[in-house]
């Protein structure tokens, strides 16, 4: 396969994007432009880093080293999902909810594509097994994220309604199920909305690549139609898992609503 290599120019230039937008976000006077060109620095910084992990796992195949980058990835992607949260479970809780949420799923899923559906020789290969857990560690970080905290923020909004239901004496799965629904629909409208417009308004960024390095284009599409139904499936059952973890970390074992389980984002 032919690829065409890009030279520092090209990345210095798509980088001068970035800075350009974030000129006109500060003249904006929106507090984003910081947020935009650290989040833009720490993407060069990790992405080159990765590039030389890589290529020492793709010349050793050593699967403790292919382990210890998952789990690295796993402890990374379980602090975004805390911090992402302008309200999350005090304590250990709030990293172990959407870490355990996610080692479950994620894991799983990967694990089973890597057996069963995509069969690489060893199955743990790593330029099949890192990309794949990559993008459904990625994806089901940002679900999971956004439905923990539609969840706690709800809880907290709507905290007189739920009480008022329990003192009727509904359970706490009863009297919280809107606001855990709420948090579900929040957590799987992303993917929903890739898959919805997959082909049609966007190219997906795995096929695009695939494209691009050589690959037949029907080819891509399939890699790309099982990447995105691995990924809908570890963002479903993540998310389900984290928000009910977490829902009833919220509520005790007399079914009374304890909101000091909550700590604000200072």
């Amino acid at each position: 396969m032919n690829v065409i290599a890009l030279s520092p120019f090209d990345i210095g230039l798509a980088a001068g994007l970035v800075v350009s937008l974030a000129g006109v976000v500060w003249a904006q006077r929106l507090a984003l432009a910081k947020p935009l060109l650290i989040a833009a620095l720490r993407a060069m910084l990790q992405l080159g880093l990765i590039g030389l992990v890589l290529q020492i796992l793709f010349s050793s195949l050593h699967p403790g080293l292919i382990a210890l980058v998952a789990a690295f990835m796993l402890a990374v992607a379980g602090y975004e999902v805390m911090s992402r949260q302008q309200r999350r479970l005090a304590g250990w809780w709030g990293y172990a909810v959407g870490a355990v949420a996610m080692f479950v799923s994620s894991f799983s899923v990967a694990i089973l594509a890597l057996v069963v559906m995509v069969q690489p020789e060893p199955w743990y290969a790593p330029q099949y097994a890192i990309p794949l857990l990559g993008m459904l560690l990625g994806n089901t970080m940002t679900g999971i994220a956004l439905g923990l905290d539609r969840l706690t923020q709800g809880l907290w909004r709507e905290r007189a309604q739920i009480e008022a239901r329990l003192a009727l004496g509904e359970a706490w799965y009863e009297a919280s199920a809107g606001v855990r629904h709420e948090a579900v629909r929040s957590a799987l409208t992303p993917i929903i909305n890739t898959m919805a417009a997959a082909g049609v308004v966007s190219l997906p960024g795995m096929m695009t690549g695939q494209i691009l390095g050589g690959s037949p284009p029907m080819e891509a599409v399939k890699y790309q139609i099982l990447i995105l139904f691995l990924i809908a499936a570890g963002t479903g059952f993540g998310a389900l898992g984290a928000v009910h973890m977490a829902a009833r970390r919220v509520f005790d074992e007399r079914q009374r609503l304890r909101l000091e389980r909550l700590k604000a984002k200072l």
